[in-house]
């Protein structure tokens, strides 16, 4: 592990007093990563954007003593310049200086877009309401995003965002560490310069994995789906070949040089906890 290397952690807003309670214990057992941020989710439509604000606010609070930024994500799917505006201002008046700035996925029966179509012109309205009050982190699709017509109109698209005022990107997860560094590569030579970290995904239920990537474009290798096949409701070796296998990945990518790493902890402590402490991760 380098200085240069930064670790940040995603949660879900929890939607009941058990999840709260157990999303501030995950947090607390990751603190020892000396995370620069918790980030959290937010549902676009207003589904739990509530949720999400009262996390956040919570977060930055505990920031006093334990150092880790909040970061909310803010999607501009059906939201008006108007609540963009009250939010930024609720979250200058918390003291939250970080966002994650997304389009987001249009509900199933929403056809009203809102008053942003893409992300960056989110992202050039936070710049013109704010300036440079918050660190904005936007989302980066190394294998494609499954909306854009082309490889390259995707970078393209990534490219707007960046230029709109992105400070850093974190990627969709992928399993595929040859793809991100063709991504990184193309980026450079787009002339794109900011930080491109990598989002690390546990395999906690290798169903649900390949529905959700089989729906957000994130491949798992031919080899790695067929392994994971064979473990079937084997739920421990299951867990033990994807803790093996994930920290293997983490451990490459470092090799690589990558800026930081994201971990997408899906409100759990592992395996983003076990990872980390069996590459020498923790403090």
């Amino acid at each position: 592990m380098t200085n240069k290397l930064t670790i940040s952690c995603e949660f879900f807003p929890p939607k009941t007093e058990k999840g709260i309670a157990n999303m501030r214990e995950v947090r607390k057992k990751l603190a020892p990563l000396k995370p620069e941020f918790f980030s959290v989710t937010f549902g676009a439509g207003g589904s739990t954007q509530d949720n999400t604000l009262d996390a956040v606010i919570e977060i930055q609070q505990d920031s006093v003593n334990t150092a880790i930024d909040a970061a909310p994500h803010l999607s501009c799917v059906g939201s008006t310049e108007e609540k963009i505006h009250d939010l930024l201002n609720t979250f200058k008046t918390n003291n939250i200086h970080r966002i994650v700035a997304l389009r987001g996925d249009l509900p199933s029966g929403m056809r009203d877009p809102g008053d942003f179509r893409y992300a960056n012109e989110l992202i050039d309205f936070i710049r013109k309401e704010t300036g440079d009050h918050f660190t904005i982190e936007v989302a980066a699709y190394p294998e494609v995003h499954p909306q854009a017509a082309s490889a390259e109109v995707d970078l393209d698209n990534f490219k707007r965002k960046v230029d709109a005022g992105a400070d850093s990107a974190l990627t969709q997860y992928f399993y595929n560490i040859d793809a991100y560094l063709y991504f990184v590569d193309r980026c450079q030579a787009k002339g794109i310069d900011i930080p491109i970290i990598p989002g690390i995904m546990p395999i906690n239920n290798f169903i649900q994995l390949a529905r959700f990537s089989d729906g957000c474009g994130a491949e798992i290798p031919r080899w790695l789906r067929k392994r994971l096949e064979e473990f079937y409701d084997d739920t421990e070796s299951l867990q033990a070949f994807t803790l093996d296998f994930l920290t293997e990945f983490t451990h490459k990518l470092i090799d690589a040089g990558v800026p930081g790493l994201h971990f997408y902890t899906m409100n759990r402590t592992d395996p983003t906890l076990t990872i980390c402490q069996r590459l020498g991760l923790t403090h």
